[in-house]
């Protein structure tokens, strides 16, 4: 069965269980709440875009197959993020539950309805497409630049996302940081292990990093 169909029959006939803190919102007030297991498939690529997404716990990546075998990762979201913005009628990637995840599932129809005329959703609603679309841009900006220049943009990334300036933990794997920059997994690695050497980072351990020199972060991401 289709991941968006799972959804709609699970939303039709049964009870999603009740997220501990929902995120603020008029999205939090409507959306039924859903767990996706660690790797589960949240929706699939040319999937009816029926529905909107909201993370509450856990993180999701979307990603798109290559035509020779390879996947590239276009997005991690965390909680608070809202994902499966669509200009069309279907998905132009797939999402997946890195880990165990709670998400709040909204049918788009009920959102643009009520973001004619409801302030608050409209707001939220333009909030989340800007959000994508300057992701999307910077992302863009990655495939020119170098590999140590690519995981010292994601780290800063990843920090100004967080709740520290100065530590960021990372819920993906070292494949998914490869795939969304551009990189194999081995340059990944070493170039984590350069900026180690050359102190400018520490790990804690292999997902918890330390920044140690922020201002040559930030130089190699100029």
């Amino acid at each position: 069965m289709l991941a968006a169909a799972a959804i709609a029959k699970s939303m039709t006939y049964s009870c999603p269980s009740a997220p501990t803190s929902l995120p603020e919102g008029p999205f939090g007030l409507m959306g039924a709440s859903m767990r996706f297991a660690r790797n589960a498939e949240i929706y699939g690529e040319d999937e009816p875009a029926e529905f909107l997404y909201q993370v509450v716990s856990g993180t999701v990546r979307t990603y798109r197959m290559l035509d020779d075998g390879r996947r590239q990762v276009i997005a991690f979201y965390l909680p608070g993020d809202i994902f499966g913005i669509e200009a069309g009628e279907v998905h132009l990637s797939s999402a997946e539950a890195i880990s165990q995840s709670q998400v709040l599932v909204i049918r788009r129809s009920s959102v643009l309805t009520r973001a004619d005329h409801e302030r608050d959703m409209a707001k939220q609603l333009w909030t989340a497409t800007v959000r994508e679309l300057q992701r999307v841009q910077q992302h863009s900006l990655v495939l020119i630049k170098s590999a140590e220049e690519r995981v010292a943009g994601f780290l800063l990334e990843m920090a100004s996302r967080g709740s520290s300036s100065l530590t960021v933990e990372l819920p993906m794997s070292r494949q998914d940081i490869a795939d969304y920059l551009g990189l194999t997994i081995e340059t990944v690695s070493r170039t984590f292990t350069q900026l180690v050497q050359s102190g400018t980072i520490s790990m804690e351990t292999s997902r918890r990093i330390q920044f140690r020199n922020r201002a040559a972060l930030n130089r190699l991401n100029a």
